[in-house]
């Protein structure tokens, strides 16, 4: 089966056009080929394969949550172990 292939002209902002060609270059492929992969993405996921959101605003950092583990209390997200609570219920 033979397949045919067609243009797509789209404008871009110079600048984008640059960077994106700087990048394509760094990842090994051209402008042409990294269109092709976002269209085959796009059709594989049935929608953009990326996730849009708005514009960012600086992120709230939640405070962490706290569990016990075997006698020792610690804090989500990696941080450091606290020392075991000599008696626990002093601080409720």
């Amino acid at each position: 089966m033979a397949t045919t292939s067609t243009n797509i002209n789209v404008r871009v902002d110079s600048e984008v056009k640059r960077k994106s060609q700087e990048l394509f270059v760094r990842l090994g492929m051209d402008m042409t080929s990294a269109i092709n992969i976002f269209l085959r993405q796009a059709i594989w996921k049935d929608g953009i394969p990326f996730e849009i959101v708005g514009e960012q605003k600086p992120k709230r950092r939640n405070p962490p949550q706290a569990g016990c583990l075997k006698g020792k209390i610690w804090e989500s997200d990696d941080h450091d172990w606290f020392e075991p609570l000599k008696d626990f219920e002093e601080y409720m």
